[in-house]
């Protein structure tokens, strides 16, 4: 029986080192290519470069840094397959999306892909999945998990726009999938919420329905945000509010007053900032170290026609001597060119990081989004009760100026006391949930925080680690090459 984690793809061990010795000269260095348009896409993003931004394409495993520096300072990204990171401590264990393939229904032609996932303690679970039902998953938890930093689905429209052919159209897409999914299982709340559980395990379609709302959602519609065609007036209340708050000059009932918060909410669209800077230089040193890896490339190449044609042309042995020596030259360009490509390709993977980060700025944004958008509804119901009972007072002034009453303001009073008690239960549990939102915040950032230190200081130690080993290796091709070639200089 197939090992699961084998039949996960989880175990793809990357070319050997040694393998350089027989470098073949007409390889194109195009493994890493379609790598740089997940950095340039920053720089064409406009107002929104987080959303701008693809998701990486899967990056070909590269072989193991030079071993001088790699095995005195261990490198973070030695791990042979890029997401490995990604796995929860808890209930995870392996997500791995696979076989992509056609299908049609009354609806059209479609495509499917195969989702393998196993769980701790658990069997293997295995559910054909489309686009349409991760996009589903997405909304449900966007929903559910308000407050949280929700990591965001693979844009449809990005994927579509950066390719040409089908199957690496639906390689990028089985990958973002993938990369997706392990990304919400990684997560301390999602990971283990019936949502994804329900994504990963029940069989046939993935529907609204596919599971429970999570136990901590409150069950009253006042904590949630308004739909359209579902509560069309408080639409119309909020939107009021909304523009009283902005236009209208007078405080608001209840304001974000969160010193700390405010200020965290300011350093995070600073470190948007700061993230699409980086992106953008990280675009710019792999596109110069693709020029160096080609131009190698070619020069090698160019060494080899140079000594096919000193050998064809060979008369004397001082011709012969000067063609081997030739030989050693272009051999090692084409070394080096080669190392470049692999750097590059190492380069890449580490300021992924950056790029992953730039992308969950994403989901800090909607998480501020719900914030904002729980105290807007807490504003609406104060502004709702102040109102109400303002009107009580008229009814209850005017029916006292009648002898006996006026039966219909008492009664109409009696409905609005009614409909204050409902606002004011409504009140409390939209406090409820903005306090229990404001709490999540605090946390999701806190959270971020220390992943994100984690983060950045292994990727810069794994970039540190991966250029000075490159470069001794690079320094010793060249040494060797001069060692041999020595009697130039003497001459």
């Amino acid at each position: 029986m197939m090992d699961p984690e084998t039949y996960l793809g989880f175990e793809s061990p990357g070319p050997r080192a040694e393998d350089m010795e027989t470098l073949a000269l007409s390889d194109a260095p195009s493994d890493y290519r379609s790598a740089i348009s997940s950095f340039s896409a920053a720089a064409d993003g406009g107002d929104d470069p987080a959303r701008s931004l693809p998701p990486p394409p899967p990056y070909p495993v590269s072989p193991s840094p030079p071993p001088s520096y790699a095995d005195v300072v261990p490198s973070p990204f030695r791990s042979q397959d890029p997401a490995a990171d990604l796995a929860a401590p808890a209930d995870y264990v392996a997500i791995a999306v696979s076989e992509p393939q056609k299908e049609q229904d009354a609806g059209g032609v479609y495509v499917s892909y195969l989702v393998a996932s196993r769980w701790r303690g658990g069997e293997e679970r295995r559910v054909r999945r489309r686009f349409r039902e991760v996009v589903t998953l997405a909304d449900r938890l966007a929903e559910a998990y308000r407050g949280f930093l929700v990591p965001p689905r693979p844009d449809k429209g990005v994927v579509e726009g950066q390719v040409m052919q089908q199957h690496e159209f639906l390689e990028l897409r089985r990958a973002a999938l993938e990369r997706y999914l392990r990304r919400l299982a990684a997560h301390p709340a999602i990971g283990r919420g019936d949502e994804l559980r329900a994504f990963l395990e029940a069989p046939g379609r993935f529907t609204d329905g596919a599971a429970q709302p999570p136990s901590h959602a409150p069950p009253q519609e006042a904590v949630h945000p308004a739909k359209g065609g579902r509560d069309l007036l408080r639409i119309f209340k909020e939107l009021k509010q909304s523009v009283a708050n902005d236009w209208g000059g007078a405080k608001p009932p209840v304001a974000e007053e969160d010193r700390d918060f405010l200020e965290r909410k300011e350093k995070m669209q600073d470190l948007e900032q700061q993230l699409t800077t980086s992106s953008q230089q990280a675009e710019a040193l792999v596109k110069a170290q693709q020029d160096v890896g080609e131009t190698m490339g070619q020069l090698g190449r160019v060494f080899i026609k140079l000594t096919k044609l000193e050998t064809e042309e060979t008369i004397y042995n001082s011709q012969r001597t000067r063609a081997a020596d030739i030989k050693r030259v272009a051999v090692a360009t084409v070394k080096a060119g080669r190392l470049y490509r692999e750097l590059n390709a190492q380069i890449v993977k580490h300021l992924e990081v950056l790029h992953e980060y730039l992308e969950l700025m994403l989901a800090v944004r909607s998480a501020f989004s719900d914030r904002a958008s729980a105290l807007l509804t807490v504003q609406t119901l104060v502004s709702d009760l102040s109102s109400i009972q303002a009107r009580v007072e008229k009814l209850e002034t005017a029916s006292s100026k009648v002898f006996g009453g006026d039966r219909w303001r008492l009664h109409k009073i009696e409905e609005l006391k009614e409909t204050i008690r409902a606002t004011e239960d409504a009140k409390t549990f939209a406090l409820r949930e903005y306090e229990r939102i404001k709490e999540i915040n605090r946390s999701e950032l806190e959270r971020l925080d220390r992943e994100r230190h984690d983060d950045f200081l292994s990727m810069l130690k794994g970039f540190v680690v991966n250029q000075v080993g490159y470069a001794e290796e690079l320094a010793s091709v060249w040494a060797k090459v001069a060692d041999e070639t020595r009697g130039y200089a003497r001459g």
